[in-house]
């Protein structure tokens, strides 16, 4: 069976995950697309996987949301129609159900793997803190014409998939050190749900564990990267990586605040 995910299990309460991250796709699916390999990747998150190593808990999807998106609900986990990938027609034909229902399988797989994961981590830990890892394209209109700077922040923090109030200490220290952060002598835009307020693997997360657990999706603005190309800007990366990783710190700080 190909290696579709890892799963690595640690002793630490922070699990960070690239769920986005992959570009593979299965031998028999890649000729039905109708998009090259450079489309797809825009619409991937390329990179984020390097930024989960701050973490011994990491999850990493490697196949592409193209294939199955396992930040959606089952029933919109394959892309049939245009509006469901952003006005891209993803498929030359419509692709055959057996096609869909191959790709289905490895979703339940995975979701069936994760149920094991993080029920083991809950043995471990009373409360655990999710870095769902993201990022997002701001040049949509053309590679030289970068979005409106007001509705499109540095860093986007989704809380949607929480009980905010009590997971408050936590979500103000990982706003304020994304904010307080030196980024080459400056300070980066972070907000909340501005752009995006959590996927469906935060939603499953939250009805499965519910208080006790904070998936927070964290998206970053393509600008550690050129959107059009792929092109990675790696001094960005490396920044971003040391912010992240720094985070741990302040962020099992104020795990210690919460309510027994």
């Amino acid at each position: 069976m190909p290696v579709n995910y890892t799963l690595i299990r640690g002793n630490s309460p922070i699990v960070a995950t690239a769920i986005h991250d992959g570009h593979a796709c299965r031998e028999e699916i890649a000729p039905l697309f109708n998009l090259s390999a450079a489309e797809r990747l825009r619409e991937e998150d390329p990179f984020t996987a390097e930024w989960t190593r701050f973490s011994d808990n990491r999850i990493v999807f490697h196949q592409s949301r193209f294939e199955t998106d396992v930040n959606r609900p089952r029933e919109k986990a394959v892309y049939r129609r245009p509006e469901d990938a952003w006005g891209l027609k993803v498929w030359k034909d419509d692709p055959d159900e057996s096609v869909i229902a191959s790709s289905l399988q490895l979703y339940d797989r995975f979701y069936e793997e994760l149920k094991q994961y993080f029920d083991h981590l809950f043995t471990v830990h009373r409360r655990v803190v999710v870095y769902d890892i993201h990022s997002y394209n701001h040049r949509r209109d053309g590679q030289d014409i970068e979005a409106a700077p007001g509705a499109n922040p540095e860093i986007n923090l989704g809380t949607k998939n929480m009980d905010r109030g009590l997971w408050a200490p936590v979500v103000n220290s990982l706003l304020e050190h994304f904010r307080s952060f030196d980024y080459r002598g400056r300070q980066l835009d972070a907000r909340e749900n501005i752009k995006f307020q959590g996927g469906y693997f935060g939603q499953w997360l939250y009805e499965r564990y519910g208080e006790d657990i904070c998936p927070v999706s964290i998206e970053f603005k393509k600008f550690f990267m050129d959107e059009w190309t792929g092109k990675p800007f790696t001094d960005d990366i490396r920044l971003i990586s040391g912010m992240l990783g720094e985070s741990r710190v302040p962020v099992i700080k104020a795990m210690t605040k919460l309510p027994i």
